[in-house]
């Protein structure tokens, strides 16, 4: 069976889909997924074993010259890619207009998603040809297991989803793998951010642990975040500019990660490494961390990411330390 799945957006929402897939492999043996996504997510799906092949797309980039002569060439070469095989199915995990309008429409196969009632735009469904009323009061991740499994026919295992990625990095291991920790201290919202103080202040108390301290970073600006933060600190090391691929392998590696709520802190989890994640704003309910020793630390009272100490998140961390490797 071929199935091409619709899924553009967001990193943690790609990554929220894949243990469907792993559902989907171990219910109907042979089953074999295509992949729609965003250009800048397309190292995720060839991560997954069940995934033959990842088609970029870049509605979040041709929007800006839609009917630019260069854009118009990319969106017939996209449609031609999309176009290029006949599926079994097609299933629209997005439940967007703009996806289900663009992407979906144009596949062959039958289509299934969510019904009105479920899908985060009502009016996507008006493209699918089966649909599907999803529990919407449980996390995304068993939102989209809910998904495929009554779009493809089996029954929704019971137990926890699972990735099933982590592996695809440890075949080999960094040479210091469980001897460092991450931490993910930028996001896009300044809200969402963590005092540089407070980070500079775990750093000091972890000093005695024996373990070094890796940060990666994005942007210019993150970077000299970074900086900031591993001033003075010998035991801090600023990671060069890597792809999305090569901070997933240092993530794979590590001890442990401290995150605040960013996409990458959803990698953390889909490849199953203990990660504490600091939510101020935000609220983890649904969309949270999911996957094994996935930690939550939030304020005692509002949410302003200040007042979550260096002392609460090293009360957390210490016990995973000395767990076993």
């Amino acid at each position: 069976m071929q199935v091409l799945i619709v899924k553009t957006s967001s990193m943690g929402d790609v990554l929220h889909t894949l243990p469907a897939l792993t559902d989907a492999m171990r219910a109907l043996p042979g089953i074999r997924f295509d992949w729609v996504v965003e250009e800048g997510f397309a190292q995720i799906p060839a991560w997954h074993p069940a995934v033959d092949r990842v088609i970029p797309v870049a509605i979040r980039r041709w929007r800006k010259h839609w009917f630019g002569s260069d854009v118009r060439e990319e969106r017939f070469r996209f449609k031609q890619d999309v176009q290029s095989r006949q599926y079994d199915l097609v299933i629209d995990a997005q439940g967007l207009i703009k996806s289900a309008a663009l992407v979906t429409r144009i596949a062959k196969g039958i289509k299934h998603g969510q019904d009105s009632r479920s899908a985060r735009e009502p009016f996507a469904s008006w493209w699918y040809d089966q649909r599907h009323e999803i529990n919407k009061q449980q996390h995304a991740v068993q939102r989209t297991r809910e998904l495929f499994a009554k779009s493809l026919g089996y029954p929704l295992p019971e137990s926890k989803g699972d990735y099933a990625i982590a592996s695809h990095f440890l075949a080999e291991p960094p040479a210091d793998v469980n001897q460092y920790l991450v931490f993910l201290h930028a996001t896009t919202r300044d809200a969402k951010h963590w005092p540089e103080s407070h980070w500079r202040d775990l750093i000091g108390l972890l000093q005695n642990t024996g373990l070094r301290i890796k940060l990666p970073w994005g942007t210019d600006h993150e970077h000299q975040r970074a900086q900031r933060l591993a001033q003075g600190f010998d035991n801090v090391e600023v990671l060069p500019r890597l792809t999305l691929e090569q901070i997933a392998r240092v993530l794979a590696g590590a001890r442990a990660v401290v995150s605040v709520d960013t996409g990458l802190s959803h990698l953390t989890a889909a490849l199953d490494r203990p990660n504490i994640t600091l939510y101020g704003p935000t609220d983890p309910g649904l969309i949270g961390g999911y996957g094994k020793n996935q930690f939550v630390v939030r304020p005692a009272e509002g949410n302003a990411m200040a007042a979550i100490s260096a002392s609460d998140v090293q009360t957390m961390l210490l016990p995973l330390l000395s767990a076993d490797a």
